[in-house]
């Protein structure tokens, strides 16, 4: 199943990723930090957006994992529509 529902788009402040996901019928924010990339997928720290984006959608089904497993465990305590990846 599919979770990314919108494109990923960089912050303001290039700190984090963002992207959405549906989950049980309503979407959730995912913000995913910058140096995450730095350490799981080895991205240089200076490199630039495009960069970012593309090491993002070829690790996209890793980052979707991690996401619906976060999702699961929160199941049962209270939604936010933001989720830290």
């Amino acid at each position: 199943m599919k979770l990314l529902v919108s494109e990923p788009h960089i912050s303001a402040d290039k700190q984090t990723l963002n992207f959405v996901v549906e989950w049980r019928g309503e979407s959730v924010t995912c913000v995913m930090p910058r140096r995450f990339t730095h350490v799981f997928f080895w991205l240089q720290p200076d490199a630039d957006d495009a960069r970012l984006m593309s090491v993002f959608r070829k690790g996209s089904s890793w980052v979707e994992a991690v996401a619906r497993r976060k999702l699961l465990a929160r199941s049962t305590g209270p939604t936010s529509r933001v989720l830290d990846c």
